[in-house]
């Protein structure tokens, strides 16, 4: 009897052994779910690699904007509507100066004191008088007043042939203008697009021989479209 517990035993040992041996094989579900869940931390970390990367960029870093798709469009539509602007002024500015425009000096009986400058285009096609002229007597350094409340509603455009005008007031009617000269010589300057800008070549009206007397006071308006705006001031 003692000899068949001991087979008994032995059989039942080597079953218990051959059913453990199974589980670790795979048969266990605690085994196979423990090896199921080792790829899960790489997924999820891909799952969040993939919210923080930038959509569109590969290897874009988080945070980065992302330049793919519409915001290119977006890009070109500023572009575009920033260039049109340009070209269009570009095409309807062609401003006036010494060397497409005959400019003449001429002193008036009235009002007193004034000098009548006129423009006149002599080339082939349209100018444009930017804002207002610059006279510079003999070597002065310094640049005369505008009178500002003389500012057209427009840019005065000249076709061939025709002319713009401005005025100069050369000294104070009541003689309270100071530092009185009489100049021989002048020059006149073309402005461009911006007022800080020039348009080209300056011109150089014959003066009486007399010359004209300015002081102080001396200040012109923009060009205008009529001689009598031009001299209004």
């Amino acid at each position: 009897m003692r000899l068949r517990h001991i087979r008994l035993y032995a059989v039942t040992g080597t079953a218990l052994t051959a059913l453990a041996l199974t589980a670790c094989a795979g048969g266990g579900t605690g085994t196979k779910d423990e090896g199921a869940a080792g790829p899960r931390p790489t997924t999820a970390a891909t799952a969040t690699a993939d919210r923080t990367a930038t959509p569109g960029v590969p290897g874009g870093a988080p945070g980065a904007t992302n330049t793919a798709g519409a915001p290119k469009a977006t890009t070109v539509s500023a572009r575009t509507s920033a260039t049109k602007p340009g070209k269009h002024a570009a095409a309807a500015l062609q401003p006036c100066n010494g060397s497409n425009t005959k400019v003449t000096a001429t002193p008036v009986s009235r009002p007193l004191n004034h000098l009548l400058l006129t423009a006149t285009n002599v080339s082939g096609r349209r100018c444009d008088l930017m804002y207002w002229p610059t006279p510079r007597f003999d070597d002065a350094q310094w640049a005369p007043e505008v009178i500002k409340d003389s500012e057209p509603q427009a840019v005065v455009s000249l076709e061939p042939g025709q002319s713009g005008y401005a005025g100069v007031r050369l000294s104070a009617a009541d003689g309270s203008g100071e530092n009185g000269t009489t100049a021989h010589k002048l020059e006149v300057l073309f402005l461009g697009r911006t007022p800080d800008t020039d348009s080209g070549p300056s011109a150089h009206p014959v003066l009486p021989a007399k010359g004209v007397y300015y002081d102080s006071t001396l200040a012109m308006t923009y060009w205008q479209q009529d001689r009598s705006d031009a001299l209004s001031w």
